[in-house]
């Protein structure tokens, strides 16, 4: 696999009428070969984010998950293409309600598998694995720069969020594992 391809490829797929399905095909073609992502990433090691690009109309990154790393309920408000080239991520959906959030469906993705998430999209995440997982997650615009909500764990209480937030998260979670930062 050669990065520098791929986020060209997405770049130029993100200029089509349908950018979220276009980009979707170069994701899917890409993880196809997990193999080929593994070399030219890496094998994941730890909880991190590897920032591939990262402009206001496109954010894409390497997402690794320790073994049974969770991510609370949380939105992106904007489109998401998800592709994992290692070990598995499940997804748990989350709709709006008076009340607050409510769960209502789950998808698992496995080695090889894609999904796309509108832009409305509320989900939580985890890696029930208990090894790594690794995937390549696309946006449809500048993810780590979006001020968006998140949800906590424990009383689904609707809190701030950015990209700041989330790259705390996966450092507690290395913490915690006794991994180096």
């Amino acid at each position: 696999m050669d990065i520098e391809r791929f986020v060209a490829d997405c770049v130029a797929a993100n200029a089509e009428a349908n950018a979220q399905a276009a980009v979707n095909e170069v994701l899917a073609r890409a993880v196809s070969t997990p193999g080929a992502v593994l070399a030219a990433l890496g094998a994941p090691e730890k909880a991190g984010l590897t920032i591939l690009l990262e402009s206001p109309t496109l954010t894409i990154f390497s997402a690794t998950w320790t073994p049974q790393m969770n991510l609370m309920p949380h939105n992106h408000l904007m489109w998401a293409n998800i592709g994992i080239y290692t070990g598995r991520e499940d997804n748990l959906f989350w709709q709006r309600t008076p009340d607050g959030i409510r769960a209502y469906g789950a998808d698992a993705l496995f080695e090889k598998d894609t999904a796309m998430l509108p832009e409305e999209a509320l989900h939580s995440v985890t890696n029930p694995l208990q090894r790594f997982t690794g995937g390549i997650h696309i946006y449809g615009g500048d993810f780590f720069n979006t001020a968006r909500s998140q949800w906590n764990p424990e009383t689904l209480a609707e809190e701030p969020s950015d990209g700041t937030r989330i790259r705390e998260m996966f450092q507690r979670e290395n913490q915690r594992l006794g991994l180096a930062p």
